[in-house]
């Protein structure tokens, strides 16, 4: 049995010291010089930083778009993908771009980033992935981070209570000369150095006290300074801020800026010493990094006023301390309900005019959010429980539907518009059409139900339905129907019933779907297939052609079976009129092939495969007596084929036994009542 020492020397056998050293360097003033004469990135600025972390992951080009680009670290790479944001890539971007704007210091780095938003749009989350983001980045050789700290008589170092750059320790008079020969023979076109900014009313005090000693001389000043690098934090409160407003009541701007210490003023004789004073305000500690304000428009007015010297001017107010620098990205988030107040409050007009709004809506692509719902809800997730197939699907296909806005354009409904979206082929729709589409729909995606309401839904329906081995689509749709009646965020009982409207919707496009799986699971006989195809392309050769078909069995000149054509062309609607056409267009695909030196599979031709597959379904269905599963006696010979078909479902389509004999039941109550399509 493995010993509690032999399990520390296991993985003390696997730590790099060599490593942890590097990471946690201390040196002096001078040797950090030349450590930023090496590697300058370690003096750039927060947005700087922000902007480098989330290029640093690469970016990929959106399929199918030329104007669109996802960046991979909103995918989440380094956390397999469990905050990764799917959808909003315009979004992204928008971000992104603000972010390179403010890095080459364009002006947006004077702003606050207003994400905003409905309930649940991922706003959290992308403030979650950024500061995720820097604690992993200042942990690299690239996103490094320098602070210093004052040496004392008694051998003790006093840390900077704001991680400023060492380099504020330079005095104005001799900055430019510093830049100048730290930027001198750079080959590289990264930022250029600059020493802007000044240190916390703390090392102000040290840096004054120990000029006197050296008489003016802050050379010697700075060799009393011990450099180290540093690691951006949110839970050691490092580089990164966190700030939730609370009751208006209890709201205290010392949060944000920091407090007098009354237990050290009596030591140091006066609330103006900064040594009696806790930097410790969110403000503070989001130094050199971000900080992220959660329901910023809540906000007391007070507040706001620290909020916008901050963005605007880089400086917060400790109280009884002139202004203090400082270097941060600004984030804050809101829902509309807030906005729309901000918009209509006189008083807010500065804070306005220094915000960048940025829309997070919910994703209005069905793809996306499918795998919003997969994170959580993928069959390899889910203990003790099979989801059937498009189980999440349909649950995703309604949340969409809710966000959508009615097309104005003729004759489109809403779910022809939803597959627009989602990169589905309609006749008369090109590219630029479903981009004015969105154009049209300017709130789109900025109502609706959020994906919060749907999980909740989705593990509702898992707990609730514990006699079965499988959750089906019906269990989770009569779920998301039946909480509609209590759901806190409908504002009318107009909007209530167009939702239950969707629902039904969703439950006949589910329909179709296992319609058609159904059918092509009857049609996956592989020889039968090749047989009907191979029979069909005899005849139609013959028919182009004008000669006549062998028949097989008598052997006997024919001529080309023309009910049998037909019956296959209709299926894919080919009216009578253009049937010549599709039977030349079928040949010289063929002789096309054929002069490649390839031979001809039916499966390369999306339409006529169809056509086959449901062709050979009609001649099947009857033989194998589907409708016969919704009476109590089945035949051996039928049950069998059942079986067959059943076993396609499961290996094809991922089913389960359950599941399966489900789904079969239900198409075969449809043909029960004569409800079967032709398509």
């Amino acid at each position: 049995m493995t010993t509690g020492h032999a399990l520390l020397n296991q993985f003390s056998s696997r730590l790099n010291k060599q490593q942890f050293r590097q990471e946690h360097w201390q040196g002096s003033f001078a040797e950090y010089l030349d450590l930023v004469k090496a590697n300058p990135g370690v003096v750039r600025t927060s947005y700087q930083r922000m902007y480098d972390m989330v290029m640093a992951d690469g970016t990929y080009p959106v399929e199918g778009s030329k104007d669109l680009i996802r960046y991979r670290f909103f995918d989440d790479p380094h956390n397999e993908g469990e905050d990764a944001i799917f959808g909003l890539t315009r979004t992204l971007m928008e971000l992104v771009n603000v972010f390179r704007s403010a890095a080459l210091k364009y002006g947006t780095e004077r702003r606050v980033l207003l994400l905003h938003g409905p309930v649940g749009s991922s706003k959290s989350t992308i403030a979650r992935l950024l500061k995720r983001g820097l604690e992993r980045y200042s942990r690299s050789e690239e996103g490094a981070v320098f602070t210093f700290g004052w040496k004392e008589d008694d051998g003790s170092i006093t840390w900077d209570p704001m991680n400023c750059d060492p380099l504020l320790l330079v005095p104005n008079t001799a900055r430019a000369e510093m830049a100048a020969l730290l930027n001198a023979g750079r080959t590289d076109d990264n930022y250029e150095i600059e020493i802007e900014g000044h240190v916390c009313p703390l090392s102000r005090w040290y840096f004054q006290q120990r000029l006197e000693k050296f008489d003016g001389d802050w050379t010697k000043v700075v060799e009393t300074v011990v450099c180290k690098r540093v690691f951006l934090s949110e839970q050691d409160r490092v580089g990164i801020g966190t700030f939730q407003p609370k009751d208006e009541k209890n709201q205290d701007s010392t949060e944000l800026t920091g407090d007098i210490n009354y237990r050290k003023i009596a030591e140091y004789g006066t609330e103006s010493d900064p040594r009696a004073f806790n930097f410790d305000g969110e403000f503070n500690v989001a130094n050199r990094g971000m900080i992220e304000f959660i329901e910023v428009l809540k906000l007391d007015v007070a507040f706001l006023y620290d909020l916008l010297g901050a963005s605007q001017e880089h400086k917060i107010k400790p109280k009884k301390f002139a202004q203090t620098d400082i270097d941060t990205v600004i984030i804050g988030h809101t829902n509309e309900p807030e906005y729309r107040k901000l918009q209509s409050n006189e008083f807010m007009e500065a804070l306005r005019d220094r915000t960048i709004k940025i829309d997070v809506p919910y994703v209005t692509t069905l793809n996306d959010e499918v795998k919003i719902y997969n994170k959580s809800y993928h069959p390899k997730r889910v203990r003790g429980k099979h989801i059937a197939p498009h189980t999440v699907e349909v649950a995703a296909m309604w949340a969409v539907l809710t966000r959508l806005e009615q097309p104005k354009h003729h004759g489109l409904t809403l779910l022809q518009k939803m597959k627009l979206y989602n990169g589905k082929t309609l006749p008369g729709f090109t590219a630029e059409n479903i981009k004015q589409l969105r154009k049209e729909a300017k709130h789109e995606g900025l109502d609706g139900i959020s994906p919060r309401y749907v999980q909740d839904k989705l593990s509702n329906a898992l707990v609730v339905n514990t006699l079965a081995t499988s959750l089906n689509p019906f269990m989770v749709m009569n779920e998301l129907e039946a909480g509609l009646r209590h759901h806190s965020l409908i504002g009318s009982e107009d909007i209530r019933e167009h939702y239950r409207q969707l629902v039904s919707i969703v439950k006949e496009e589910y329909t179709d779907i296992v319609k058609n799986e159904v059918q092509r699971a009857i049609a996956a006989d592989e020889d039968a297939l090749t047989r009907l195809c191979s029979n069909y392309i005899d005849n139609v050769k013959a028919y182009t052609q004008h000669e006549k078909v062998k028949n097989r069995f008598t052997g006997d000149d024919e001529q080309p079976d023309e009910r049998l054509m037909r019956s296959i062309e209709e299926k894919i609607d080919i009216p009578e009129s253009r049937k010549d056409d599709f039977r030349r267009e079928i040949m010289n695909y063929i002789g096309a092939l054929a002069i490649d030196g390839k031979i001809f599979n039916y499966k390369t031709n999306e339409r006529l495969q169809k056509a086959l597959e449901m062709k050979l379904f009609e001649d099947q269905k009857d033989s194998i007596k589907l409708t016969s599963l919704v009476s109590q006696v089945v035949d051996k010979d039928t049950q069998a084929k059942i079986d067959i078909v059943k076993d396609r479902l499961i290996r094809t389509y991922g089913y389960n036994e359950e599941s399966a004999t489900d789904v079969l039941q239900y198409v075969a109550s449809i043909f029960a009542r004569g409800d079967v399509k032709d398509s």
